[in-house]
């Protein structure tokens, strides 16, 4: 249970970046081999962003990346790829 309050805290702090807007959400992948950090966004909802995370990874391991792990987040990336 407080695992899912803290996800819920985290939510709601995340939805307003002051603007009144919500924040979008992006989906950070980073590669080993590479040693990239990937930003592909924006996303209105975290659904969007899991349904397009599959095409993503598909990409990378086309490129043959190794070492892939990603995860959800709320932000305002500055750049979209991180070497």
């Amino acid at each position: 249970m407080r695992a899912l309050t803290n996800l819920f805290l985290q939510w709601f702090v995340n939805q307003f970046s002051g603007s009144g807007q919500p924040t979008p959400w992006w989906l950070e992948i980073q590669t080993q081999m590479p040693q990239c950090t990937y930003y592909f966004g924006p996303f209105n909802s975290m659904t969007e962003a899991q349904r397009h995370q599959p095409g993503y990874i598909e990409d990378l391991l086309d490129e043959k990346a190794q070492g892939i792990s990603w995860k959800l987040t709320q932000t305002q990336p500055t750049l979209l790829t991180i070497y």
